[in-house]
């Protein structure tokens, strides 16, 4: 009888501890910008988590991609490319740079989305702006992660809803 009561009140002690830790979540992606001599080009790779990226499909597109699964739909990197326009840019000396959405892969769960901006001549340049806003409108507490490595200069930047432009002086 004791030992039962002792369990009971030590399920009812640690059972709060459960809970938050299973209602804390981190709401981050990480980006990386590089640019490739060889191919004069800007090269992006942006991670982002899956179930994150889903839920944001589908409140801003009533899209359900299935991502990673046997089921995704054939149109899901259409969303992609889509969603990340809309919430991703880059200026290179205030000129908004068009890129192009070359593919995503799946890493555990994440998802990697794969961006460039070809045919830059980054010698004459002499700044690069990111506005990264991607996931900000559906979690506040989102942080968007870059950090670039563009002619040995290294700079990162973390970005929230609030502060979504991070600047690299070449």
């Amino acid at each position: 009888m004791k030992t039962k009561i002792l369990k009971k009140g030590l399920f009812l002690l640690i059972l709060p501890l459960f809970a938050f830790v299973m209602a804390h979540k981190f709401y981050v992606s990480v980006t990386n910008i590089g640019y490739s001599e060889k191919e004069d080009a800007l090269q992006i790779t942006c991670r982002i988590f899956i179930d994150d990226l889903e839920s944001v499909l589908e409140e801003r597109y009533d899209f359900k991609g299935h991502l990673a699964t046997d089921k995704e739909s054939e149109t899901a990197n259409t969303f992609i490319e889509r969603y990340l326009k809309t919430k991703f840019a880059v200026q290179i000396d205030d000129e908004d740079m068009i890129y192009e959405f070359l593919g995503k892969k799946y890493d555990n769960d994440v998802v990697i989305c794969y961006l460039e901006i070809p045919k830059i001549d980054l010698k004459n340049k002499s700044s690069i702006r990111i506005r990264n806003e991607v996931l900000t409108d559906l979690f506040d507490e989102q942080q968007n992660i870059v950090h670039f490595r563009v002619d040995g200069n290294k700079k990162s930047f973390v970005l929230t809803k609030s502060d979504t432009n991070g600047m690299l002086n070449l």
